[in-house]
This record gives C-alpha cells, sequence and structure tokens, in this order.
C-alpha cells in the first residue's frame, strides 16, 4: 500500500497557496484491507474512506471507462494493480493531476507543473469529454485563478466547444450544475466563471438567460459601458469586492435577465425591465434547483432594485409600499442583502465603482425606525381591525415624512 496527496493540495502548494483540505489515494490496497486497518467507508459510487484518526479522506486508486451517458454512466475498476499514473490520467486538469509521495517526491506525468509555470488550464486527456460537469469546473478554475494569470488552452477552449454541440450538456444534472455555479460566485473573480463559458460557447446552452444580455443595449448617460451583460459582469465582480455573501452575489447575477426581452423599438430605455424580469429568474431557478433563499431574495431585488436607487425621489406611500413588498420589517437581514445587491448593480458601472450609494443607508436606518416604531397607542383605542391597519398605516406614513424632511433639510 502507497499513499499519495493528490488534486488541489499539492496544486496549491506549488502555488504558494494555503492549502486546506488534504486528499490522499491509496495503491495497492483492497477495500477490505483499508476497513481491517480501522477506515469508516464513506464513498457511494466508488471507494472513499475516513482516516480512523485524521478523519481524512482516502480513496482507492482508480480507473474509470464510459459506458452510457451523464455523470453515473462509468465503469469504474478500483482494482490494487491500478498505478497512481492511472489514476492522475481520470482527471480533468493537468494542474489537479500532481501527486506527492510520503517522500515528498512530486509525480507529474500529465506536465501540471508545466501549466502552473504557464498559467494555463489544459485537460489531461480526451476523457475529458465523458464528464460534462468538467466544463463548469474549468470556468470554476478560470475565475478563482484569474488574479494569478491563469487563460484556459486554446485545445481545451476547443474541446468545450465539441462538448457542447455534442449535446452531453444535456446531461447535466440540475444539483451538480448549482453546486458548481454556486460554488464559481465565491470565487475571487466570479464574473470569469461566465465570460469564460462564453468564450468557450457554452454559456447560451448553460445560462441562456445571461448569455441573452451581451449585446442588449442600455441608455450611455446611466451606463457608460452600453452593454448589459458587461454590465451585469461588472456588478458581480463588484459584489465580490464588496465581499457579499452566496445570496447577494447570486441575486446581483439575475437582477437584470428582464432587459434581454425589452421591446426593440424602445431600447436603448429598458422600461419594465423589473417586471419582466420575475419570469426568467424563476424559471431560472427552478431549472437550477435554486434554494429558496437565494431564490426569493433574487425575485425582489429584480422587481425593487430601481425604485431602491430612487429612493429620494419617491412619494411617502411609494416608500412604504417598497419596505412592504420587500417584507423588510419581518425580515430586516434579507432586505439589507437587497440593499446591498443594489449598491453592487450602481457600482457595476464604468465611472461608478466607487459611488458611496446613500440610498443603502437611508432606507436601511428607515426600515429599522418603521420596525421599532411604537404603535400600542393605536392598539389601545377603540378601533375595528381594519381601523387598526388604517391607524398604523398613517403613523407610518407621518414616520417616513418625517424623515424625509431631515433628510432633506441635511
Amino acid at each position: 500500500m502507497n499513499y499519495y496527496r493528490v488534486g488541489g493540495c499539492v496544486r496549491d502548494h506549488l502555488l504558494g497557496l494555503p492549502v486546506n483540505d488534504i486528499d490522499w489515494v491509496v495503491t495497492g490496497a483492497t477495500p477490505a484491507q483499508m476497513l481491517a486497518n480501522g477506515y469508516k467507508p464513506i464513498g457511494r459510487d466508488f471507494p472513499v474512506f475516513l482516516h480512523p484518526d485524521t478523519h481524512q479522506e482516502y480513496a482507492l486508486a482508480r480507473s474509470e471507462r464510459k459506458s452510457g451517458p451523464g455523470y453515473r454512466g462509468f465503469d469504474i475498476s478500483t482494482d490494487p494493480t491500478i498505478t497512481i499514473e492511472q489514476d492522475l490520467l481520470r482527471r480533468d486538469l493537468t494542474i489537479n493531476a500532481i501527486a506527492e509521495d510520503d517522500q515528498g517526491n512530486i509525480i507529474d506525468p500529465y506536465h501540471g507543473r508545466k501549466d502552473i509555470e504557464d498559467r494555463c488550464l489544459r485537460h489531461v486527456s480526451e476523457a475529458f469529454v465523458e464528464d460534462p460537469v468538467r466544463v463548469l469546473r474549468v470556468a470554476r478554475f478560470a475565475a478563482r485563478f484569474h488574479h494569478l494569470g491563469f487563460t484556459i488552452a486554446d485545445e481545451t477552449r476547443e474541446l468545450i466547444r465539441e462538448i457542447g454541440e455534442s449535446g452531453e450538456l444535456a446531461t447535466l444534472v440540475a444539483e451538480r450544475v448549482w453546486s458548481e455555479l454556486s460554488r464559481a460566485l465565491d470565487e475571487r473573480d466570479p464574473s470569469v466563471f461566465f465570460t469564460s463559458l462564453q468564450q468557450c460557447g457554452v454559456l447560451s446552452r448553460l445560462f441562456p438567460e445571461i448569455d441573452a444580455l451581451f449585446g442588449v443595449p442600455q441608455n450611455a448617460k446611466y451606463h457608460p459601458e452600453i452593454d448589459t451583460g458587461l454590465h451585469v459582469m461588472m456588478a458581480l465582480q463588484a459584489s465580490a469586492e464588496l465581499g457579499h455573501d452566496n445570496e447577494t452575489r447570486f441575486a446581483v447575477l439575475m437582477h437584470d435577465l428582464g432587459k434581454a426581452s425589452t421591446p426593440a423599438d424602445i431600447l436603448p430605455s429598458h422600461h419594465g425591465h423589473e417586471a419582466r424580469g420575475k419570469k426568467p429568474v424563476e424559471a431560472f431557478c427552478k431549472r437550477w434547483r435554486v434554494p429558496r433563499a437565494h431564490t426569493d431574495l433574487a425575485l425582489i431585488t429584480t422587481e425593487l432594485h430601481l425604485l431602491a436607487h430612487r429612493c429620494h425621489e419617491l412619494k411617502s406611500s411609494t416608500l412604504l409600499n417598497l419596505f412592504k413588498r420587500a417584507d423588510s420589517l419581518r425580515k430586516p437581514e434579507r432586505f439589507e442583502k437587497m440593499l446591498d445587491a443594489c449598491r453592487a448593480d450602481i457600482r457595476g458601472r464604468i465611472g461608478y465603482e466607487n459611488d458611496r450609494y446613500p440610498q443603502a443607508e437611508f432606507l436601511a436606518d428607515l426600515s429599522r425606525k418603521l420596525g421599532a416604531m411604537d404603535i400600542s397607542e393605536i392598539r389601545q383605542r377603540e378601533l375595528s381591525g381594519k381601523d387598526i391597519g388604517d391607524a398604523i398605516h398613517q403613523a407610518r406614513l407621518q414616520l417616513i415624512e418625517r424623515e424625509k424632511r431631515s433628510v432633506a433639510q441635511n
């Protein structure tokens, strides 16, 4: 039995990056031997074990042969005669196909170290085409390592294009797509995930709602970058730079989908795109089984982001309606995430990258004051249920009026 560190931990060590998790491959072993040594089995599709002391994952070296569609369409062998070189051959990228033995020796049969030096994301072998989720993984690594200068090799880009044309992307399981997309949103340069898929010719096949935004013009007065797709990518980058969480970044990604269906005769205006955006957001989230919290935040951001931008111009009744539609009093954390997404939207424009966006502070403060408003006196009056509601409504309008005057005076 021989033990090897493999994949990301070796790659990140060679890149001088922090190593958080260590994955191991074991050659010359059987499942029975692993169990006899105290390892706990956890693998469902192939033998993976937890070390009895460190709880790190140890997988038996394996080979794969495509036998059917989708990611389960493989015949897997974990014969103890399989070598580390054979195990590395089935991996996606050369930079992930490097191993290190317990003596510190590097095993690099597919020249991953050279590609690390050259900052190149290159597939290991033609077997790359057998699992279409690798298309998403390559784009995710492009987003992760963009700041280090990594780009996708021409031959890998062409191979991804061929996968798209083959129809194999249609076999992708929603949960795997969302897993890769969600992880990509958390990368340092999440927009590169989408632009990489676009450059490889598969963005329209995977995420047509996003692809449709590119080439759609906007009013240069408000959007000097003009192109809607470019704006959304800039807004997503702004969200990442602001340190927003995964839900907020997803809301930013979704917020302008309605602009793809703007009637041609009103371009570059996009009047009504908030309402038009609801249907494509819902379709996207349903298709990829996006979590409910992500979906809800994306929908209220899509619906309300323009009202948030224009909050200082709105009537008090319209402002109160904004808070009601956002359910800000019952869900203040979600409301503040929506405001974060709106801030990223504003900053995702050429020349506005450092906009302070005082609207967020105004709306968040006003929402908190509405939530803390003492309505006990109203409830003590001898009023019917509807009259109580009307009285509370009027009290809230008066509070908003006072706050608007205070802001105007300052």
